[in-house]
């Protein structure tokens, strides 16, 4: 890393920071900073949206994991249930949202259930982004460390990831406190190109660095069975399987992308359902793209770094090795083999990826959904002041999350992923009985979730199940649940039955 690098990262974040203040105008209502007025095109909604879902853990985290001993491309198994997922999505949920003028999802539940099923569904989604984005920014600050003692040798790493969490941390608060959600959208669409660029510029560099270049990258993969595709076994304690991808995929996306507020607030910024259910498709494919693209770079960093000429390669504890961890190669490579600028560029993709603030969303929800219930009959003026207040308060919280997980070793990718896996689970599963089980009422709905999460948790501590089961496993037994709950309970009001009922996208 040389100055021009620096000073490219740094200009980065100031850029971030300023625009999101050059965005503080056009924030006069809720409705302005939560949803950017229902003004968005679609097309840029659904940048945003693969913008949120690569994020930096996918940047670095997916490439490691084709590059560790046994890698190959099965994960892509995960991203076909993805793409189930979003056409599930369309046809059942995208139309539900345009029914009144929704701030979050979670008031879809109030409609259906009541407000004690909303309650516990926005306070699952507010402790569940939070300690995901934690891990985001977590790992963003581990490379900018890379970045610096590749600059500066001699400084202390711990040091350097404590300063850098700060630093990022303060800059996503910024940027998300004046900026609202229009501006996070908009600098999503921005951050798309740029990791975009980034990626490709480490691909070209890598297949030139590596002796034989491309075809013998190819050659060496196919070797190590790295352009393995399907495993069509049905073992739950396996992660990425057939089976599990596309079933337990097509759940997880039907959680993340149709009741989590971090990505449904994006819908919720068009004026229709057609251009929602547009925007979510498109996205889609961009996904499936840049996720074959991202194992292609980890192949490619297997045919550069060749572990397997290591006598000790076969016998490591660590499948990463010589790294301590698949989230350490692609930064190892990033600051140590890219020519000066580049590197600088990279990096700024990195943050870029991190930079996909869920401040706003956690806000909204927070307020909407919590803090409004409590303090009814304000001024809209007020609202607005009290988002800023929460906009900051979680802002320090994930800051606080990233600064307690520093040391832990597990993959960042893997567990972000099982913690939102866990706790979606309940969520989604309380949507579908609200569409499946019109008779269910709140009461049997609430006894369902909680089961559920009991159920979740013995799973997760206690058994080898692979966390690409967790929201399938998880909503199933929400509905299971209430549904024999409800047995002994009164039937739902006949005002609240289809309140959730699915409708034409088109309509």
């Amino acid at each position: 890393m040389r100055a021009i690098d620096l000073v490219i990262i740094s200009g980065y974040l100031i850029g971030i920071v300023l625009f999101g203040a050059w965005f503080a105008r056009k924030q006069e209502t809720t409705s302005d900073y939560f949803l950017g007025n229902r003004s968005v095109p679609w097309w840029a909604v659904a940048a945003s949206i693969v913008a949120t879902e690569t994020s930096t853990i996918t940047f670095i985290s997916v490439p490691g994991i084709a590059f560790a001993r046994g890698g190959n491309f099965q994960f892509l198994q995960l991203v076909f249930g993805y793409l189930l997922g979003r056409i599930v999505i369309a046809l059942l949920f995208i139309p539900s949202y345009f029914r009144g003028e929704l701030m979050t999802v979670y008031q879809l539940l109030d409609r259906r259930f009541g407000g004690k099923i909303k309650v516990l569904a926005a306070s699952l989604f507010v402790i569940m982004r939070n300690i995901a984005d934690g891990i985001r920014l977590l790992l963003t600050a581990i490379v900018l460390a890379a970045v610096y003692t590749s600059f500066q040798p001699t400084a202390n790493a711990e040091t350097i990831i404590i300063a850098s969490i700060v630093l990022i941390g303060v800059a996503m608060i910024v940027f998300t406190y004046f900026g609202g959600m229009e501006a996070v959208i908009w600098v999503e669409v921005i951050q798309l190109g740029i990791y975009i660029v980034g990626a490709i510029a480490a691909a070209v560099i890598l297949t030139t660095a590596i002796n034989g270049g491309l075809s013998a990258a190819v050659v060496t993969a196919t070797q190590y069975g790295k352009f393995s595709l399907f495993d069509f076994s049905l073992d739950f304690t396996k992660t990425f399987t057939f089976w599990a991808g596309l079933i337990g995929g097509c759940f997880l996306t039907m959680s993340t992308h149709g009741t989590d507020q971090y990505l449904v607030q994006r819908y919720l910024c068009t004026d229709r359902p057609k251009r929602a259910a547009a925007a979510l498709l498109t996205s889609g494919a961009i996904v499936l793209g840049q996720f074959i693209g991202f194992l292609f770079i980890g192949v490619l960093l297997f045919a550069f770094y060749h572990p397997f000429t290591d006598p000790a390669y076969a016998t490591a504890p660590v499948t990463a090795f010589p790294f301590t961890g698949g989230d350490r190669v692609f930064p190892d490579f990033i600051t140590r083999h890219l020519p000066p600028g580049l590197s600088g560029l990279v990096v700024a993709a990195i943050f870029a990826a991190a930079m996909s603030s869920s401040l706003n969303a956690i806000a909204a929800t927070a307020m909407n959904d919590l803090y409004k219930p409590l303090r009814p009959r304000r001024t809209d003026k007020h609202y607005l002041k009290v988002s800023h207040v929460l906009t900051l308060l979680w802002g320090v919280v994930q800051i606080a999350v990233a600064l307690v997980l520093r040391n832990k070793n597990r993959s960042a990718l893997d567990l972000a992923l099982s913690i939102a896996s866990l706790i979606n689970g309940p969520i989604l599963g309380v949507f579908l009985v609200g569409v499946f089980l019109k008779r269910v009422s709140q009461a049997p709905a609430l006894i369902g979730m909680l089961v559920s999460m009991s159920v979740m948790l013995y799973i997760y501590f206690a058994t080898r199940i692979a966390w690409t089961w967790y929201v399938f496993i998880g909503s199933g037994i929400t509905l299971v649940a209430a549904w024999l709950a409800s047995l002994a309970f009164a039937s739902a009001p006949k005002s609240r039955q289809n309140e959730l009922a699915p409708r034409g996208v088109f309509e």
